[in-house]
């Protein structure tokens, strides 16, 4: 029902800055939360931002507050997370997830569609 591609990973240097972009192409109609996540060698996915089907609310985790912005164009069905002031251990596979209906979640389980990931290395 939802097909997700993620784009604008890379190698960045810490304190750099890198925005990625998720394009979403949907069968049905209907809002869709979104929301991105990322996993590090050898640890479990964890969240890192999330976003109303509306886009008026937005949720962070504690390590990426202040430094990640997602946001979302429902005209292009495009979600975005801009990172600035990017640390080594940010470094992962970043992933872009969707779930149908307004309510966005911090948690994994919560999403059924998810993109391929893209590759995020900051180096020190």
């Amino acid at each position: 029902q939802v097909h997700l591609v993620e784009s604008g990973g890379g190698l960045v240097q810490s304190g750099g800055s890198l925005r990625l972009s998720c394009a979403a192409s949907v069968r049905t109609s209907g809002s869709y939360a979104m929301g991105w996540f990322r996993q590090a060698a050898g640890k479990e996915r964890e969240f890192v931002a999330a976003i109303r089907g509306s886009g008026t609310r937005t949720y962070y985790a504690d390590s990426v507050k202040g430094r990640f912005a997602i946001s979302r164009d429902n005209a292009k069905m495009t979600a975005y997370l801009q990172m600035n002031s990017l640390k080594p251990e940010d470094t992962a596979v970043y992933y872009c997830a969707a779930r149908p209906g307004m309510d966005a979640s911090t948690t994994r389980q919560d999403y059924g569609f998810w993109g391929q990931g893209t590759q995020v290395t900051v180096s020190s």
